[in-house]
């Protein structure tokens, strides 16, 4: 299991605000420099747009919901968040985990969040289609959790990258550091409107 959790300032001074990255292995970096990951690349954007936050990605590989559920309340304490960024269930979906389960852990995790007065953008996942229905429910369920929490939502991490090949490692599942650009769009579409 990789841990990592590294601050990464969005300006020179220390941060007024912090935006927490709780995800798993696609937010950690997996196989690729820690510096070209999309939460690092979010960090270096923060800062030319001069805006006063800094980054603490969180995200373990193969974090599932649960584990992430056991962990936030600890890190909210740790860090203050202004910003939490939920990025996990990718790995509840692939080990074909229940689907009411990643529902209970995504609210209790966006529900500890607010309740420290984060504001929080919940990024969601999608299995390939050879899961078959389980697919779709998976997919359904964090559009679900940000409507019944009120919350930021983005629909897919992976949006204009899952259909390209050439942007994942060998293993077919962790996108490549020319990916991270395109990760980094995706949740910023989210992310934007919580920064005003």
């Amino acid at each position: 299991m990789l841990s990592c959790l590294l601050l990464l300032p969005a300006s020179p001074a220390l941060a007024a605000k912090t935006i927490l990255v709780f995800g798993d292995s696609l937010s950690a970096g997996y196989g690729i420099r820690q510096d070209a990951a999309w939460p690092a690349l979010l960090a270096r954007r923060l800062q030319e747009r001069k805006l006063d936050y800094s980054v603490v990605n969180a995200s373990i590989s193969g974090e599932t919901t649960s584990g992430g559920r056991a962990r936030i309340d600890a890190l909210l304490g740790r860090h203050a968040p202004a910003v939490v960024i939920v990025a996990l269930g990718s790995n509840d979906g692939l080990r074909g985990l229940p689907v009411a389960t990643l529902r209970e852990n995504l609210e209790a995790i966006a529900g500890a969040a607010q309740k420290r007065q984060a504001r929080v953008l919940i990024v969601g996942q999608r299995l390939p289609p050879n899961y078959g229905p389980y697919a779709a429910t998976f997919h359904a369920v964090f559009g679900e959790v940000a409507r019944a929490r009120k919350t930021a939502f983005v629909d897919f991490l992976l949006d204009g990258v899952a259909t390209q090949p050439g942007l994942f490692q060998s293993d077919n599942l962790h996108p490549t550091a020319e990916a991270q650009v395109l990760l980094l769009d995706n949740v910023w579409r989210g992310l934007a409107p919580l920064l005003k």
